[in-house]
């Protein structure tokens, strides 16, 4: 990968001056990874009706990891999420139109939701609150996945012509997805992957390096090309996010070089931010002063 860093510090003197400011142009370096060409998506902790318990109203399953699903090798010899079937063998994990028909039915759920599509987009953000009767709230996040592939649903509605580029943000989708005679399953069932929660307790959703993400500081990133903890400039097209981030997250969809997911945390505003955000411009990542150079010449480590 040394070949796709370079340095770019002249971006950085080029920022107005001030103690912070000076302080990430002055004990960082500025590198671009590829040609910098950045796309950045948005999330945010959405809040759904739910209930500890299945009752009228209530009747969406929210699954914990089960025990069924472990990590183990197939019969072709790939090592990944799966499970073990009747006869011994590892096998492929249930899709999510197999978990919604039920093939997990015999697990307890940690709670239920009221709608199909609020837990969707939940999953999709990875994680999220739950509005009780009561009054009260529950914090759930991400404890694991049933190891499917991620597929956008999205980019199937614009691939399929049914929404217009720049007009398929998530409350197109959903919109979209409330009109048809079967509540959106149909177009749900073809994103096989299906995220499992567990209860959280602490401020804000946990990150992938096992903190609290911050609204308007945290960003997914991919961690072969940005590493966790590292920060990062964004300059694109919506304006609302740029400036820097802190890559401290990863998500299924968040893979290569130059690919952000911008976190915006709870609320109308963060919800109508994320998902609207889809915006392309550049990144810079700041690397501990005197990486670019050990980067630029080839290290075995990024190559």
């Amino acid at each position: 990968m040394a070949g796709q860093w370079s340095a770019v510090c002249s971006e950085a003197a080029t920022l107005p001056p001030g103690s912070a400011v000076a302080f990430f142009r002055d004990r960082f370096d500025w590198v671009r990874v590829g040609d910098g060409k950045a796309f950045a998506t948005g999330y945010y902790e959405p809040e759904i009706r739910g209930s500890r318990v299945r009752a009228p109203g209530y009747e969406v399953p929210i699954y914990a990891t089960p025990a069924s699903l472990v990590r183990c090798t197939r019969a072709d010899g790939t090592n990944g999420r799966g499970r073990v079937d009747e006869s011994g063998q590892c096998v492929a994990f249930f899709t999510r139109a197999e978990i919604e028909q039920g093939a997990l039915a015999a697990e307890t759920p940690i709670a239920w939701a009221a709608d199909p599509i609020d837990l969707f987009f939940l999953q999709i953000q990875g994680s999220g609150r739950l509005l009780l009767p009561d009054g009260g709230v529950i914090r759930i996040g991400y404890a694991d996945q049933n190891g499917r592939e991620y597929v956008a649903i999205g980019r199937l509605l614009r691939d399929r012509g049914i929404l217009q580029p720049g007009k398929a943000g998530m409350k197109e989708i959903v919109a979209w997805m409330r009109s048809q005679p079967d509540g959106g399953r149909a177009l749900m069932s073809e994103n096989p992957s299906y995220v499992f929660f567990r209860e959280l307790t602490g401020p804000g959703p946990l990150g992938a390096m096992g903190v609290p993400v911050t609204p308007r500081t945290s960003v997914a990133a991919d961690p072969l090309f940005a590493p966790l903890g590292a920060p990062v400039y964004l300059d694109v097209a919506h304006d609302v996010a740029d400036g820097l981030w802190v890559a401290q997250d990863t998500g299924g969809a968040i893979k290569g070089a130059n690919r952000f997911d911008t976190f915006w945390g709870a609320g109308s505003y963060a919800e109508a931010t994320a998902g609207g955000m889809s915006s392309e411009g550049r990144a810079l990542i700041l690397l501990p002063k005197g990486s670019a150079a050990r980067l630029s010449s080839g290290a075995p480590s990024y190559r």
